[in-house]
């Protein structure tokens, strides 16, 4: 398969062959010039969707109200718009009309001078109509024309500067950043899908940390995640914490992360500590400030907060076990093998030590619950955590016993001492079964173990 470069090349040729005019334009342009290759190629042309789909028959006219066909080349899907000229924006998202028109109208309708140049393939030739090149060289992010005017018309842009300010590291124009600061209330315009689609670019980043402060500076964050300002000036008991207040100590976690982190690693960083500010209290005796119960009640804010930004349930429920149990590593050294086998098994247990590494790297500097997690993943790494069980409910029901909720407190300790390695085999967990149940075989009798000393977790 021809690659995508050559993919699209194929397509404007296709375009110019018909008579068209035909340029690669926006991101492609900028990532082309900061010597990036391009995730895909967005094309602009003078023919218009009418004409564009007279040549290419099988496309798809996904938004030919205003000028753009999907076109597929080779495998590859493309975005074809027609040179246009945009009318008022009364619903600040999208244009109420548009105007056939020229490569330059074009080019002043777009949100960032990066974003606002076209090449021509055959050449190679940058057309620079909004000085997009200078600011490019000068990692400078500025709006095209009238700032206001473009945050009024899409007040989605709003989200999109912060999240190239970040991610390709710029730095933001100060008529820019004024303008994004005066109008950060008309985010509350966009739909909660689409400013998440931005956060989440944005919190998995390289740079971002920078991205939180740049959100929260400019008021962005106040309809994204309002909470996030309470961290502020939040105090911490610096003997744990003398790094400073829980923003801080937020913003220096999310700048440790390594690699790539996933969306829901990012976001539990982010909000592993929301429930500090309403949990605060200063402990005179002790002389020390607490936060009782804040994973809690940090576990219930942070399920509202993804609901409310339309996370999916598997995001929400991932990132809320993250938030519950992160302060649950301080007591893995005193655990039974078998919770820590249970909790070692967890399907977020990796993102949590990531989570752990970065929450003591940025403050206290204890390492010792992280190496003694990893130790005990070399030591269990013969066989699974939770291997398959030795017995189930139909043995139980052959042994004479009535199913009901008992049932499962009997499963779990046979569990238990499987994973202690006091049971290793099916005949084992028989016999431990009749010997701890066996006055309870009468069908009218409710099981409970004989003896307390072998309870499970």
């Amino acid at each position: 398969m021809p690659d995508l470069k050559a993919a699209a090349h194929a397509t404007i040729t296709r375009l110019c062959e018909g008579g068209h005019t035909a340029y690669y334009a926006g991101g492609c342009v900028r990532d082309i010039l900061l010597g990036t290759e391009p995730k895909d190629y967005d094309i602009a042309t003078s023919a218009t969707p009418d004409e564009v789909q007279a040549i290419f028959p099988h496309s798809n006219a996904i938004g030919a109200h205003f000028g753009v066909i999907l076109v597929q080349t080779n495998g590859y899907s493309f975005e074809i718009a027609t040179f246009r000229h945009d009318g008022c924006y009364h619903d600040g998202r999208h244009p109420d009309q548009v105007t056939f028109s020229t490569p330059e109208d074009d080019a002043a309708r777009r949100d960032f001078t990066a974003n606002g140049l076209f090449q021509d393939p055959s050449n190679d030739d940058i057309i620079d109509y909004v000085q997009g090149k200078r600011d490019i060289k000068a990692k400078r992010l500025r709006a095209i024309g009238n700032p206001s005017e473009r945050f009024q018309e899409d007040a989605l842009r709003l989200m999109r500067a912060i999240r190239f300010a970040t991610t390709l590291e710029f730095t933001i124009e100060p008529s820019t950043w004024t303008a994004i600061c005066q109008h950060a209330d008309l985010l509350a315009q966009i739909s909660a899908e689409r400013v998440r689609d931005e956060f989440n670019l944005i919190i998995t980043s390289a740079h971002r940390a920078h991205g939180l402060e740049l959100l929260t500076e400019s008021g962005l964050m106040r309809h994204i995640i309002p909470e996030i300002y309470a961290l502020i000036g939040c105090e911490q008991p610096p003997q744990w914490h003398p790094e400073g207040d829980v923003f801080t100590h937020t913003r220096i976690m999310l700048d440790m992360l390594t690699g790539d982190p996933p969306k829901e690693l990012a976001l539990a960083v982010l909000l592993h500590d929301i429930g500090k500010p309403p949990t605060y209290s200063y402990d005179q005796d002790a002389d020390r400030i607490r936060f009782n119960g804040h994973d809690r009640v940090g576990t219930e804010m942070a399920e509202e907060i993804l609901q409310r930004l339309k996370y999916s349930k598997q995001t929400t429920e991932d990132v809320c076990a993250m938030v519950a149990n992160h302060m649950n590593f301080m007591n893995v050294q005193n655990m039974r093998t078998a919770k820590v086998k249970r909790f070692m098994a967890r399907p977020t247990f990796e993102q949590e030590m990531e989570l752990h590494r970065v929450d003591c790297a940025s403050s206290n500097g204890f390492t010792e619950n992280y190496d003694f997690l990893r130790s005990k993943e070399q030591e269990f790494a013969a066989e699974p955590l939770i291997p398959p069980p030795l017995i189930n409910g139909k043995d139980l029901i052959a042994m004479g016993m009535r199913p009901g909720p008992e049932f499962s407190d009997i499963l779990t300790l046979i569990q238990t001492e499987q994973l202690e390695g006091s049971i290793s085999s099916r005949e084992q967990a028989l016999e431990y079964t009749r010997r701890h149940f066996d006055d309870q075989s009468s069908p009218s009798s409710s099981p409970s173990p004989k003896s307390k000393g072998s309870s499970a977790e």
